[in-house]
C-alpha cells in the first residue's frame, strides 16, 4: 500500500469542491476585454491592450476548464451533486457563454474561422444547457421559492449574448431566436426573482452579490438589439433605461454589499458592469451622446478597478486556503 501525503489529500479535496461558479471569472475578464474593445472603439485608439486581454481570457477558460475537468474525472459525484443544486445549477452555462463571448471578442482581432467556430461551439453548448437547466427547472426536482436567485438568470443572459456576433457573422435568423428566447425567459425569470425577493426571506449574505446579475439581461438585450437592428428606436431605449433602473437599485445595496465576506460569487459583479458599459458606449454612438460617452468611459474605470479589485481578492482567498472548500 502506499501513503498519500496530506498535501495530495488537501489537493484532492480543493479538486473535489472547486466549484462550477469559477467559470464566471472568465466571463468577467471577457465582458472586460469587450468593453476595452469598445471604449478602443469610441476613442479612436489603436493599442493592443485589447488583445492582452483577451490572451489572459482565453488562458483563464483553457486552465479552468482543464481543472474542472479532471474534477469531473476524479469525482463525477461532486459535479453531480452540483448540477443537482438549485443554486450551483445556473452556473453551469458559465461555460458556454464564456464560449461565445471570446468568440465575440476575437471576431475583431482574429481569422473570421477561428471567431465563428468558437462561437458556434458555444452557441450549440448553451442552446443544450439551457434546454437541460429548464427542463431540470419544471421536471421532478424538489426546488422550492427560495432557491430562486438572480443567478438563474444566467442562461437567459447567455441567449441574448449570442446575436452580439451572431448577427456580425451573419446568422440573422439563428441570432433572432436566441435573442427571442432570452428575452422571454428575462421576463419570466424577472417575475419569479423579484416575486422571492420580496415575499419571502432576503438572499443568504453569500448569494447576495448575485443581485448585481439584475442588472445584465436588459444591458446585453440592447448591445445584440441593436446590433440586429442597427439602430437605437422606442424599445431599444426602454431596455437601456431598464438597465439604468437595476444599476440604481443596486447602488442603493451598495452599503450592504461591501460589507459582504469575499466570496466567489462576487464575480457576479463584474460581467454585468461589463454589459452596462458596452451597452453605454452603443447608445452613444447610435444616439451621437457626449454625455452617454463620458458616462461610457466613466463605467470602464468602474469596471477596471472592480476586476482588479476581485483579482486581488481571489488570489488572496486561493492562498489562505478559502475556496474550494465544502459548503457551509
Amino acid at each position: 500500500m502506499t501513503a498519500t501525503s496530506p498535501d495530495t489529500d488537501a489537493g484532492e479535496a480543493r479538486l473535489k469542491h472547486l466549484p462550477v461558479s469559477f467559470f464566471a471569472m472568465v466571463m468577467g475578464m471577457a465582458g472586460l476585454t469587450l468593453a476595452t474593445q469598445r471604449l478602443q472603439h469610441s476613442l479612436g485608439s489603436h493599442a493592443y491592450f485589447p488583445l492582452a486581454l483577451l490572451a489572459i481570457t482565453i488562458v483563464c477558460f483553457i486552465a479552468i476548464a482543464a481543472i474542472y475537468a479532471l474534477k469531473a474525472a476524479r469525482h463525477p459525484e461532486a459535479v453531480a451533486w452540483e448540477w443537482n443544486h438549485p443554486v450551483r445549477i445556473s452556473f453551469f452555462p458559465t461555460i458556454s457563454v464564456s464560449l461565445v463571448l471570446i468568440g465575440t471578442a476575437m471576431a475583431k482581432v482574429a481569422p473570421g474561422y477561428m471567431a465563428v467556430t468558437i462561437w458556434g461551439i458555444g452557441t450549440f453548448l448553451h442552446l443544450v444547457g439551457t434546454l437541460a437547466v429548464v427542463s431540470a427547472w419544471i421536471g421532478h426536482r424538489p426546488f422550492e421559492a427560495l432557491h430562486i436567485n438572480p443567478a438563474w438568470f444566467i442562461p437567459a443572459v447567455g441567449n441574448i449574448v449570442v446575436p452580439i456576433a451572431g448577427a456580425e457573422f451573419g446568422f440573422t435568423e439563428i441570432s433572432w431566436f436566441f435573442f427571442s428566447v432570452g428575452l422571454i425567459f428575462w421576463v419570466v425569470l424577472l417575475t419569479l426573482v423579484f416575486n422571492r425577493l420580496i415575499f419571502h426571506n432576503p438572499l443568504p449574505a453569500k448569494l447576495m452579490p448575485t443581485l448585481v446579475i439584475l442588472i445584465a439581461p436588459p444591458a446585453v438585450g440592447l448591445i445584440a438589439y441593436v446590433q440586429l437592428t442597427g439602430s437605437i428606436d422606442v424599445f431599444a431605449r426602454i431596455l437601456y433605461n431598464a438597465t439604468i433602473l437595476f444599476f440604481l437599485i443596486i447602488v442603493m445595496q451598495a452599503s450592504t454589499l461591501r460589507r459582504l465576506p469575499f466570496a466567489l460569487s462576487w464575480w457576479a459583479y463584474s460581467f454585468p458592469i461589463a454589459a452596462f458599459t458596452i451597452a453605454t458606449f452603443v447608445y452613444a454612438e447610435k444616439a451621437h451622446s457626449a454625455f452617454h460617452q463620458t458616462a461610457g468611459v466613466v463605467l470602464y474605470c468602474l469596471l477596471a478597478c472592480i476586476i482588479l479589485l476581485l483579482i486581488w481578492k481571489t488570489v488572496t482567498a486561493i492562498r489562505k486556503g478559502q475556496v474550494c472548500v465544502p459548503e457551509g
